[in-house]
């Protein structure tokens, strides 16, 4: 393998950082030991920049280029941005109707305990009669009928993943500018 550049983050398929390199879990550094690191990252990922500065964390987020582009939120080194659970807001939701209408069979032939064209499973309840007795057959039910669901739970939010280990060199060629 060719020398890396000090700074350089690599992705590897094993479950350890190799010689002369960190896991990019996001530890603090002391600057005294790794003065060259620091002059490249600075405090960009974190730390207090007098004696320690943090290496960058990939754990549980994917990577993204810094800057900017068409139609694109600019992006700087060292941003975290996203979340793992995102709990909807109707107002987030596009604008839908949920509608329900009963039907009563009223030819017991046509009954079935089956879906099948031209049948239903059963006479409405009681408490259905009830509940719509001063409405027309075969009438739609009030779209209040059915409420919100999600009880206000978040939701996964992550893409596919696959786990690997992305790595920083500590050590290697300082590149040069320009």
């Amino acid at each position: 393998m060719t020398e890396p550049f000090i700074g350089e983050i690599q992705l590897f398929s094993f479950n350890y950082a190799p010689y002369g390199w960190a896991f990019c879990n996001g530890p603090l550094m002391p600057i005294q030991q790794n003065t060259a690191l620091f002059s490249l990252i600075g405090t960009s990922y974190g730390g207090n920049g007098h004696s320690n500065f943090q290496l960058p964390n990939f754990a549980g987020r994917a990577p993204c280029n810094q800057g900017t582009g068409p139609g694109l939120t600019p992006r700087t080194i060292g941003e975290v941005f996203g979340a793992q659970n995102v709990t909807l807001l109707s107002t987030e939701m596009p604008a839908h109707a949920h509608s329900l209408t009963i039907y009563n069979q009223t030819d017991g032939t046509k009954r079935a305990s089956t879906p099948s064209s031209g049948n239903s499973l059963s006479l409405p309840t009681e408490h259905t009669v009830m509940a719509v007795s001063t409405a027309q057959p075969d009438a739609q039910f009030a779209p209040s009928m059915i409420g919100l669901s999600g009880g206000n739970l978040p939701h996964e939010n992550r893409q596919p993943y696959l786990a690997v280990n992305f790595c920083i060199a500590l050590n290697g060629n300082f590149p040069s500018f320009g």
